[in-house]
């Protein structure tokens, strides 16, 4: 059942993103989805509304940009009652460093093993 709350909810989140690009005439790039999307899920996650929805859906809510956006709002609360304003500043990177840095390490693995066809 986790496996089909995590479909519908992550599938949901890209199905809104693919919505707002297709019926507004491409006058929402997939630059504004990202903003918007990342600054939509730190909002929600101070409000304390999305840490509901990643209980109920698990990865198919943390996965998806608003997710990030959730790692961002959280290391910073957390950074900010611990550190003050300097944790809150640097408590989201803190909380975002591990996914970032194997985004990079993979990415540059893949890019190095791999070569693409100049068709």
């Amino acid at each position: 059942m986790i496996f089909l709350k995590a479909f519908l909810v992550g599938g949901a989140i890209c199905l809104l993103a693919q919505l707002l690009m297709d019926l507004t005439s491409y006058r929402i790039t997939p630059a504004h989805i990202l903003v918007g999307f990342v600054s939509g899920g730190a909002v929600l996650s101070a409000l304390g509304l999305y840490q509901p929805l990643v209980k109920f859906a698990g990865a198919g809510a943390t996965v998806p940009l608003p997710g990030f956006g959730h790692l961002l709002a959280q290391g910073a609360i957390k950074g900010a009652a611990q550190k003050g304003l300097l944790g809150a500043l640097g408590g989201g990177l803190e909380a975002a460093a591990a996914g970032v840095m194997a985004a990079v390490v993979f990415g540059y693995l893949v890019a190095v093993l791999f070569t693409p066809r100049g068709d």
